[in-house]
């Protein structure tokens, strides 16, 4: 009832009309398709490339040379085509062709002698006369009453079209379908006639089987034996297929229902930009499609009657119909619709037709784009199995790395199963391994926890503070995004933030070590972040989130939710964003790291010194503040913070590339390389210079950022060689995996040491107290 009414308001406004037009068909599901169906499968291919000779009726010793890359088409042969304004020429050989075209002919059929009698223009050949390949056209009135078997002119043709002289099958070709409508060869009106499904003459039965391309080679040998081919080769060139069938498509003039669409072009461009999409070109839309998936518009044409509603067609039928038209005027047009990139020439085109046609209006007020995964077909089953995948990784798992991937930015993708595996890794078991965490030390504090959101005790732990303001942020910044139509890949991000940095520089606290009061902190406050993520998370990954919610709906108290129905972590709205400040000083450690890779020294090796030179006070007072969690990051004894560079000996020299730079720029002043130093860069002669720091004690290595240099004492000390093999010997102690333990499970520690081995004996038994504190964190 839906199409029904649709089409009868397309019908009483005129704009449904039957017609016939040049369209890409498949003769496999023997059904039209459109322009952007036809685009969806392209592949080289190897096809015939032949000229061939029409006699000039009035002269029969004298030639057209016509060349085609369809030689299955000739058959269908109504006139030729040459371009009003290329040269023509007449040899002695009595051909016609383009004068640009004898050295081309010279080579392919060795013709030794080529004199040019006289030159003329295209338009001098207009309405010769030359005689058919076959005949089966001569035998139809219709061709004998029009002006078939002629020479026409048209500006499509040009100079690059080999001989210059174009055969024109008007059914198989839009051009010739259009040229030869203008010179009153075809009629509008009249059906379409093709010899192939015609087949009245012997002569065509014997050249063409079933398949049109298959009859190349018939046409050609048929060619050959009555005289008329004058060369044939190949070529290879990108041809459309099938999408449903993987069988070559032709262009063929089919009679279908057409809706027009030319006339409101304005209107449809005017509907685009209240959209968040736009099309180019236009052309009428074909509402009738033949094949098995659609429903056909009835091909019998002798009593037409559009029927526009369900009662309408009770009274013609005489039988009852359930009425299964849904009202949607309230909810038109929609907020939001979603599809693939092919589709936008495609389904969301036909909406705005139907839509701009039918109400004047868009359809859609916004949309999103996917891009393609490329390389994978259900028929030739070159990708890897979904449902494996999903008992694999998960279908969370496959989730959000498809929506973090180039395909949500209307980007094509190269699936990769790798890639499902590292978002199993990097994300999901971090994050989960952080709730367990949480649950664990829940147990352990042996003390009724209950949150609540609004009387929660705000933190004074710097930490707490930082992990709850990056979380805030993050809402901010996903209602922004979502609100824009945009699924934000920083979702993924935030969990590095939580796990490697949050959980694991807290696990003390976590774990109750600082006191009941401040163990309480951290762990609401981890649950506040736990449970933010589970709303933001869920409609991305819905599986984990609501095991995690269902597993920690108990701890929290029914008076703080907002949602009368808690039973699903699907039925609470997303976090309301709680402002405060965001404190990212913590992301100065990473420089730290940088030092310890570059001089590939381990996390486990004490050092002595992290020096931090900063140019404001300020700055330094906040970065104090993280005093025991920067010593505890970078594994150093101790932590001095300086605004002077000089005190240390810090200046900065440039240090230009030999190869293209030269000793020139050397001179440099000083205050140039101050600007250098607080912009970040600095263009000499149009070179880029790179930063570098000299004048550094021997046992400091140095990095830095546009606001911060960070330097190392990495100079080797026995005492802190020691407690680096130490922290070995308790990374070998972590097997809580293979051993089925958890982190409560007390244990017993045995170890034998080679004599060879006393250096380790001695770390062991001076280290003993250190091992020990360590193996219960």
């Amino acid at each position: 009832p839906d199409c029904l009414w649709v089409l009868k308001q397309l019908y009483d406004k005129g704009l449904v009309y039957r017609g016939v037009k040049v369209m890409p068909f498949s003769t496999a599901c023997n059904t039209p398709l459109s322009n952007f169906e036809a685009q969806q499968n392209y592949k080289d291919v190897q096809d015939p490339s032949v000229i061939v000779s029409f006699p000039l009726l009035e002269d029969e010793a004298v030639s057209f040379l016509a060349c085609t890359t369809t030689p299955w088409t000739l058959p269908s042969n109504l006139a030729l085509c040459v371009s009003p304004t290329s040269s023509t020429s007449r040899s002695k050989i009595l051909f016609r062709l383009q004068e640009s075209f004898y050295l081309q002919i010279y080579y392919s059929v060795l013709i030794t002698c080529v004199f040019l009698f006289y030159r003329f223009s295209g338009n001098t050949l207009k309405g010769k006369k030359y005689k058919p390949l076959f005949e089966y056209f001569i035998k139809l009135s219709i061709c004998k009453q029009s002006g078939a078997f002629s020479v026409v002119v048209d500006n499509y043709v040009s100079d690059d079209d080999s001989t210059g002289v174009v055969h024109q099958a008007p059914y198989f070709g839009a051009d010739d379908y259009r040229v030869c409508m203008d010179y009153n060869i075809i009629q509008r009106d009249s059906a379409p006639i093709c010899p192939w499904t015609h087949l009245a003459s012997s002569l065509l039965c014997s050249v063409c089987p079933q398949c049109f391309q298959d009859a190349d080679k018939n046409i050609i040998k048929w060619l050959k034996d009555n005289g008329p081919l004058v060369s044939s080769s190949s070529f290879k060139h990108s041809y459309p297929f099938c999408w449903r069938s993987d069988t070559p498509l032709i262009y063929k003039a089919v009679p279908s229902w057409f809706v027009r669409v030319e006339h409101m072009v304005e209107k449809l461009l005017d509907n685009n930009r209240k959209c968040y999409w736009y099309g180019e070109s236009v052309c009428d839309l074909c509402a009738d499609q033949s094949h098995m998936f659609t429903a056909r518009v009835t091909d019998d044409y002798e009593e037409v009657v559009c029927v526009g509603s369900t009662a309408e067609l009770e009274e013609l039928t005489g039988a009852k119909v359930s009425d299964l038209h849904r009202e949607f005027e309230d909810a038109f047009p929609a907020d939001f619709i979603a599809e693939g990139i092919d589709q936008t020439r495609g389904w969301f085109y036909t909406l705005l037709v139907l839509s701009t046609a039918l109400f004047g209006k868009p359809p859609f007020k916004n949309m999103i784009v996917n891009g393609l995964v490329l390389k994978m077909s259900k028929q030739k089953k070159n990708y890897p199995d979904p449902g494996l995948i999903v008992q694999n990784h998960g279908a969370d798992a496959l989730r959000l790395y498809l929506i973090s991937s180039p395909v949500v930015r209307a980007e094509n993708l190269r699936f990769k199963e790798e890639g499902v595996r590292d978002v199993l890794k990097d994300v999901f078991l971090p994050w989960y391994n952080a709730y367990r965490f949480l649950v664990q030390n829940v147990q352990r504090l042996r003390e009724d926890f209950l949150y609540n959101e609004s009387t929660a005790s705000v933190s004074d732990n710097i930490m707490d503070k930082w992990i709850q303001s990056f979380t805030q942020s993050l809402i901010q910044f996903f209602r922004d995004e979502m609100g824009d139509y945009t699924v934000v890949p920083k979702l993924v991000k935030f969990m590095d933030m939580l796990t490697n940095w949050y959980v694991r520089m807290n696990r003390r606290r976590l774990k109750g070590e600082s006191g009941t009061e401040d163990c309480m902190r951290a762990l609401e406050t981890l649950f506040s972040v736990l449970f933010s993520m589970c709303r933001l998370m869920g409609p991305f990954t819905p599986f984990i989130t609501e095991l995690m919610y269902q597993n920690l709906r108990h701890l929290i108290d029914p008076a703080s939710v907002e949602e009368k129905d808690t039973g699903s972590i699907h039925y609470l709205m997303l976090p309301h964003v709680r402002y405060t400040l965001v404190i990212c000083f913590i992301f100065w450690s990473t420089l730290g790291h940088v030092i310890r890779d570059r001089k590939t020294l381990p996390v486990k090796y004490l050092l002595k010194e992290v020096l931090v030179i900063h140019q404001d006070p300020e700055v330094l007072r906040d970065i104090q503040s993280l005093q025991k969690y920067i010593l505890e990051e970078l594994n150093v004894r101790q932590l001095t913070l300086s605004t002077d560079k000089e005190k240390f000996s810090i200046r900065l020299r440039a240090e230009p590339d030999h190869m293209v730079l030269g000793k020139r720029l050397k001179g440099l002043k000083s205050e140039e390389l101050e600007i250098f130093q607080r912009t970040g860069s600095i263009v000499v002669d149009g070179h880029e210079l790179r930063l570098m720091y000299s004048g550094t004690p021997s046992q400091y290595e140095a990095h830095s950022d546009a606001q911060v240099l960070v330097l190392l004492d990495v100079s080797p000390d026995q005492s802190m060689l020691d407690e680096g093999v130490s922290r070995e010997v308790i990374n070998r102690m972590t097997c809580s995996k293979p051993g089925h333990l958890v982190p409560s499970d007390e244990i017993t520690v045995y170890y034998s040491s080679q004599p060879v081995e006393e250096y380790l004996d001695k770390v062991i038994q001076a280290h003993t107290d250190f091992i020990f504190s360590f193996s219960h964190d």
